[in-house]
């Protein structure tokens, strides 16, 4: 059985295609603001998988995702958008309105969080969000510019400097300008990261494009880095879906 899988979001839309849980295809691509447009485009090859099922993740809005529905409803199977619930197979949203909680930040939770256990789930993606997790009760987050946002930031205001994205490569004082401004953002998340680890003890998990980079930091805390953590947290949201419906 092949199922099918889109995490679309502000700037990508990546899919997977699974057959008994085993990733046989996977992609990502730019949408462009027009990520129904990029669908459309994919809809023909998506007709031709035999697929089952599909599971989105998507934080677009009500009229995007009305247009992602009607370009599904081509390859008339059951279609399961993620939503985030107050409560939701036993795990608590920490939010006071759990509609404005990310959808893949809920589905990171979702994936890692156990009984008895207390985690904290990184993103390294466009923005840096940390979500805390204990005992099945999502506890509330933060949200961070990433790396680039505050290189961008201060560079716009800085004529003449031109800065690779190699220069986030330690956490030492700064001879130039160049080393100054990326030790210094980096110093930043990684000191914020570690004032969130030291409140109380917790297994740290990161996800994301730059996972591996900030779990250079980090390895004082033995980080799980998980490079499809979103796509587990929506395998298990549809796996929940579908025993709570059948109940």
């Amino acid at each position: 059985m092949k199922s099918l899988w889109l995490d679309i979001g502000n700037t990508r839309l990546k899919y997977w295609i699974t057959e008994q849980d085993q990733v046989i295809e996977h992609a990502a691509e730019l949408h462009l603001q027009s990520p129904a447009d990029l669908l459309l485009g994919l809809i023909q090859h998506f007709r031709y998988q035999n697929l089952s099922r599909v599971g989105i993740s998507s934080v677009l809005d009500t009229e995007n995702n009305q247009r992602i529905q009607i370009i599904l409803d081509i390859l008339d199977i059951p279609i399961i958008f993620a939503q985030v619930h107050a409560d939701y197979a036993g795990l608590t949203c920490g939010y006071d309105d759990p509609s404005q909680l990310g959808i893949d930040r809920w589905l990171q939770v979702l994936a890692v969080a156990k009984p008895n256990e207390s985690f904290c789930v990184i993103g390294c993606g466009t923005a840096l969000t940390i979500d805390l997790v204990k005992d099945l009760q999502h506890l509330g987050g933060y949200i961070l510019p990433n790396l680039y946002l505050q290189r961008d930031a201060l560079i716009q205001n800085t004529k003449g400097i031109k800065i690779p994205d190699s220069a986030f490569d330690n956490l030492k004082p700064g001879h130039n300008t160049v080393d100054a401004v990326h030790h210094g953002i980096l110093l930043g998340l990684i000191s914020s990261i570690d004032q969130i680890m030291q409140q109380s003890p917790k297994s740290l998990v990161l996800t994301g494009g730059d996972a591996h980079l900030f779990a250079k930091f980090l390895d004082h805390y033995q980080p799980q880095v998980e490079s499809d953590l979103l796509l587990k947290g929506l395998k298990t949201y549809v796996q929940l879906n579908s025993a709570l419906t059948k109940v």
